[in-house]
């Protein structure tokens, strides 16, 4: 699944009496058949004592980030985390668990710039980052990463600097396959600038994708298609358009190297299509056919996970309605249609794991919202709620469907049923500042709805420095720009004040910890104003 969600990296302070986490057991000399992960869970944000004791017993830490309603989290957690070779294998590393919700939380996401939902890191024994891991390879080649980062002993941003003749006399082609590797599949989707700037990825991955040995097929054509995927989605676009074209030709034709790039195939074709070639031309039309046929490839691979090859069908409906206008001329194909139907009906039918299914369901549901199948969607997702993992998320697109009809009302109280039933403070937050945006968009004249919607919100607040890290504050801070565009002109400056004073209270509060109180107070001050976090 298309990872989506920079900060300055925060001071972590631990407090001395914080209880200590459990004890780190010595590396195994051989294998040791589990049942289950033994997740080390950090108490209070003492993560550093983790990281102690696994220098101690020289073991690797394996970070995983996540929360309980994340679709794609659930996806790893019934493909990756419950495999046997992943749970044989966590013996050989401390592995970590950070739910988003947990206290001290996104104070540690902050310091470890973790942003989305799931964010996995491994970290050599003495706590230096070694790479970030791809969730959205399928879980024989997530296995096969993780493998090269726990024998690798140069981390992805040493590679990377080799790579680019940085600061190291070793040439680039002194670079192993397996450093190559590490490089194109790393995440760089979840990096948040920790290697690179942003307006730097799209030319540092062409550079890298012409640098890389052509003996190194598999890593050489990864590292070309985010290159181009990257271009694709900056302002500067792709360079050279020709040459993309002719390479994604050639991955495209190649059934091992389209395989291998299942996920690029099907999450980024909308913006590469569009950025390599012109509207209704040959070079169109062939890209399109090609692309399309490897969708198709990659819908009846059964080595494939159900997500997966659901996604591919995605991808064949947003090429399908790259020729679309905005009012849907002209319809999309009927037997597009029908895949997209069957699709989401064997998902449904075929995905029995309640962690799957919280990940499989949303996909299929959207699938078929995408086709203009809407009825069908609500079906699927309302017959799923008295058993999903988190309800809440599937409301969300019961919400999205009824805005789609035009049913305003539909749609807010979906919406605020999804903000009601939402557990957890970080999601309760999320949710929350959702629905005052959702109350903005579709009834700006109601003050009195928004004004309770907000309130609600700010109400919630615990006056503690945690509610103003990572998440939690960039959800806060996009509410506040909401409501400030709402008031524009002052023309609800009587509903803003309230709203304001109430902030007030909790920002008074935190004296103690300067920068959250910074945070806080800047929430409903214009960007120009607002003190930087």
């Amino acid at each position: 699944m298309k990872r989506v969600v920079a900060l300055a990296a925060l001071p972590l302070l631990l407090l001395a009496c914080s209880k200590a986490p459990e004890p780190v057991a010595t590396a195994p000399k051989a294998l040791v058949q589990k049942t289950a992960i033994e997740w080390v869970k950090p108490v209070d944000a003492n993560i550093d004592a983790i990281f102690a004791q696994a220098k101690a017993a020289n073991k690797p830490v394996f970070l995983y980030w996540g929360a309980v309603w994340c679709p794609p989290c659930n996806q790893i957690k019934a493909t990756v985390f419950n495999r046997q070779d992943f749970i044989d294998r966590s013996s050989f590393f401390v592995p970590v668990y950070l739910d988003g919700d947990t206290p001290g939380a996104q104070k540690l996401g902050a310091r470890f710039k973790v942003r989305g939902y799931p964010t996995m890191i491994l970290f050599k024994p003495d706590g230096t980052e070694l790479t970030r891991l791809p969730g959205e390879v399928d879980s024989s080649q997530y296995m096969e990463l993780l493998s090269l980062g726990l024998g690798a002993t140069n981390s992805v941003k040493e590679s990377l600097a080799v790579a680019l003749g940085q600061g190291s006399p070793v040439p680039t082609a002194k670079l192993t396959a397996d450093a190559w590797r590490m490089l194109a599949y790393y995440s760089w989707d979840t990096d948040e600038a920790q290697l690179l700037p942003k307006t730097e990825l799209a030319a540092t991955l062409n550079k890298l994708a012409q640098s890389c040995p052509t003996e190194y097929a598999q890593p050489a054509a990864r590292l070309a298609l985010k290159a181009i995927a990257a271009g694709a989605q900056s302002k500067a676009g792709i360079a050279d358009k020709a040459v993309a074209l002719a390479r994604l030709q050639q991955t495209l034709g190649d059934p091992v190297l389209a395989r291998q790039n299942a996920d690029m195939l099907s999450y980024y074709g909308g913006d590469i299509v569009p950025a390599v070639t012109t509207a209704a031309s040959p070079e169109r039309a062939q890209l399109l056919a090609n692309w399309n046929k490897a969708l198709d490839a990659l819908n009846a691979d059964p080595s494939l996970s159900r997500a997966d090859r659901l996604s591919a069908i995605q991808a064949k409906v947003a090429l399908a309605k790259l020729g679309q206008s905005k009012d849907g001329q002209p319809p999309l194909p009927a037997e597009l249609i029908a895949q997209a139907r069957e699709a989401a009906g064997v998902a449904d039918k075929s995905t029995t794991n309640t962690y799957e299914r919280q990940a499989v369901i949303p996909s299929a549901a959207d699938l078929l919202t995408e086709v203009g199948l809407l009825d069908e969607s609500d079906t699927l997702l309302k017959a799923e709620l008295p058993k999903a993992v988190s309800p809440y998320y599937h409301m969300l697109g019961l919400a999205q469907n009824a805005k789609r009809r035009g049913d305003k009302a539909g749609s807010l109280k979906w919406a605020e049923q999804a903000y009601a039933d939402s557990t957890g403070p970080a999601t309760r937050l999320q949710w929350g500042t959702g629905y005052v945006g959702k109350v903005i968009d579709l009834t700006p004249e109601d003050s009195a709805r928004i004004e309770k919607a907000a309130a609600s919100v700010i109400a919630e607040l615990e006056a503690t420095p945690e509610t103003f890290y990572e998440r939690n504050r960039r959800g806060l801070e996009r509410m506040g720009k909401r409501l400030l565009a709402w008031n524009e002109k002052g023309k609800h400056a009587p509903t803003l004040k309230k709203l304001t004073q109430q902030l007030d209270g909790v920002c008074a509060k935190l004296s103690a910890d300067a920068q959250a109180q910074q945070a806080c107070s800047g929430i409903f001050k214009p960007s120009a104003d607002a003190p930087k976090a």
